[in-house]
């Protein structure tokens, strides 16, 4: 599709990284937005994800630190932990991650992003998520001892 071979390498690394779920949104933009699906894979997936920098794991954790931040983008959210989870996260590391995020942009924020990683796990049987040492406290409950 184009002669410099971004758009194929950008559909690889979509298709590696989130699967069916990038391919979904790729389709509904068909009918609507075809060159904004384009811009996406060839220099989103094949300029930016493709680049040898930073191991898929890194750049999923980064994305989803930055949807957080931004706050309404639900949907790519979910998008982009299914992709932490293809790529070989684990669903306490994206839970970390994604706590880790309310320090710089808030608990709501954070708030909606744990809520959507819920629903992604659910979705994939991987709940419950467990290893929440703060939820214990720091201390290891011997604070609430009395």
């Amino acid at each position: 599709m184009s002669g410099d071979g971004r758009y194929e390498r950008g559909l690889a690394t979509l298709d590696a990284v989130d699967g069916e779920g990038g391919r979904r949104v790729v389709d509904a933009l068909a009918d609507i937005a075809p060159d904004l699906a384009r811009h996406v894979i060839a220099y989103g997936f094949g300029e930016v994800y493709a680049r040898p920098g930073l191991r898929p794991e890194q750049r999923q954790l980064v994305t989803l630190g930055m949807l957080t931040a931004l706050g309404g983008c639900e949907p790519q959210l979910e998008v982009h932990i299914n992709g932490a989870l293809n790529v070989g996260l684990t669903p306490p590391e994206i839970v970390e991650a994604l706590i880790h995020s309310a320090v710089y942009c808030g608990f709501p924020k954070a708030l909606n992003a744990v809520f959507v990683a819920k629903r992604v796990f659910a979705a994939r049987g991987l709940l419950p998520v467990g290893g929440d040492a703060a939820v214990a406290g720091t201390d290891g409950g011997a604070a609430h001892s009395g």
